[in-house]
């Protein structure tokens, strides 16, 4: 399907264009977003007549984000969540969990706006893309933490998701010595 775009879309194109896309992509996310209108002659003369509105709009939206972005690159969020010894989380961080904590700081972003391509399941510090505007991209960074103190040692750069092994009764390791066990059964099987 050929659209004229009424912004900038990724790698399709820019303000003006006329591309042909997909018609899923057309008919599901351009046209009823207002990102995009049909090829049609009335459309391209109805475009022709508003590009000036149309391009001033794309920029007052591209100066807000430029504005929100100043604070946002490089910020670090906490997120206190449950874990396990090995730093597996029992539940996640989503989208949804960064766009709550970044308002509570008083920065208003969409869910659409986060590039997390999977939620976040273990613990430690995530960079994570926020794309505000087409032309506005910034990075932050996610610490994901079992509490406070810990997202405090993560912070400073300490790994934490280090595993524990505990001795058990004779002093020795516990993994080590079934790892041991597993390579005298090996050697008897050769």
């Amino acid at each position: 399907m050929k659209v004229i775009l009424l912004e900038r879309i990724g790698r399709t194109g820019s303000i003006g264009d006329e591309v042909t896309v997909k018609d899923g992509f057309a008919r599901n996310f351009l046209l009823p977003q207002g990102k995009a209108l049909r090829a049609t002659e009335a459309n391209r003369g109805k475009f022709l007549v508003e590009r000036a509105n149309i391009e001033k709009r794309n920029e007052e939206r591209r100066n807000a984000a430029a504005g929100i972005a100043e604070g946002l690159n490089g910020k670090t969020v906490v997120m206190i969540r449950q874990a396990g010894e090995t730093g597996q989380l029992y539940g996640s961080v989503a989208s949804r969990d960064i766009v709550e904590a970044l308002a509570a700081e008083g920065f208003t972003v969409q869910r659409s706006q986060v590039d997390l391509a999977d939620p976040i399941k273990s613990v430690g510090v995530h960079a994570v893309a926020l794309n505000l505007h087409a032309d506005v991209a910034v990075s932050i960074n996610v610490n994901v933490a079992r509490s406070t103190d810990e997202a405090a040692r993560q912070d400073s750069g300490e790994d934490l998701t280090v595993t524990v092994y505990e001795d058990d009764e004779n002093g020795d390791f516990a993994a080590g010595q079934k790892d041991a066990q597993q390579d005298d059964r090996f050697d008897d099987e050769l």
